[in-house]
């Protein structure tokens, strides 16, 4: 046997073998069987360390307390102690310029009153409403016995004749009624809403349109020189009076300055609309 015979018989060996281990489970849907062995490849798995937290505080969520709806009834507001705002009772009240008035619109409903003749700072009340208004009206005295003041006086007059007489001189009031309301926001105490006080002042015989009158029949006076013709006068009473607030949503409480005052009523008006939507 020579060289070539040898090489053929080694090739047909290897064809015979790629024929039993390659070709052969190829066409079956075998795996190869090479006869070695491989290690399976383990995948790689990313682990993420865990962080421990000791001595964690939880923070509890503060929300704020919604405004209470409104049940439908007029309530009362009550006076309470200047001291829960911090308010001194000898602080005085600033000014400030009357605005928005109006006549009382009669589409409106009374959400709560405050009624009252003294000095006093009220209790907080919520006024859930983006507009509202403040209607007040007040019964102020004229004199210390709630009367006009009288003052008689000597009166020297010759009248052509150089005899003195005994007559009346004028007729005045002698307090000055005072009257003003603070609007404060609770949500904020060095916020003056608004300071309001009777626009024109406080003068009842305005409101009441006086006449004058002549002097009484029993008079000293000869009548040529008692005459005075009556000059009427006319006026509108402007009570009540009435502040508009284009805001809310908030609790307001006020300071209320009341001198020689018979009586005061405030209430807190609100559109008739607005009834079930806040």
């Amino acid at each position: 046997m020579d060289k070539k015979d040898i090489t053929y018989i080694v090739a047909a060996f290897c064809f015979i073998l790629v024929i039993a281990f390659v070709i052969k489970p190829i066409a079956t849907g075998q795996p190869v069987n090479t006869g070695l062995s491989f290690a399976t490849p383990v995948p790689s798995v990313n682990v993420t360390p865990i962080v421990v937290y000791s001595n964690v505080t939880a923070i509890a969520t503060t929300r704020p307390t919604p405004v209470p709806t409104w049940n439908g009834k007029t309530q009362n507001i009550s006076f309470v102690n200047p001291a829960k705002y911090q308010i001194s009772t000898n602080q005085s009240l600033p000014q400030s310029t009357q605005i928005n008035m109006s006549q009382q619109d009669n589409n409106r409903t009374v959400y709560a009153t405050i009624s009252g003749k003294n000095s006093g700072t009220t209790q907080i009340i919520n006024i859930p409403f983006p507009y509202w208004e403040l209607s007040y009206t007040i019964d102020p005295m004229i004199g210390p016995m709630d009367g006009p003041v009288v003052q008689s006086t000597q009166i020297t007059q010759t009248m052509g004749q150089g005899v003195s007489y005994s007559g009346i001189q004028g007729s005045y009031s002698v307090v000055n009624p005072q009257f003003s309301i603070q609007v404060m926001d609770a949500t904020d105490p060095n916020r003056i809403v608004r300071t309001i006080t009777p626009p024109g002042g406080i003068d009842p015989d305005l409101w009441e349109g006086i006449t004058p009158t002549t002097p009484a029949a029993t008079s000293t006076i000869p009548a040529k020189y008692a005459t005075i013709e009556p000059t009427p006068t006319f006026s509108t009473d402007p009570r009540p009076w009435l502040e508009k607030f284009y805001e809310g949503g908030r609790g307001y409480y006020f300071v209320i300055n009341s001198q020689y005052i018979k009586s005061y009523t405030i209430k807190i008006l609100i559109p008739t609309r607005y009834i079930g939507q806040y």
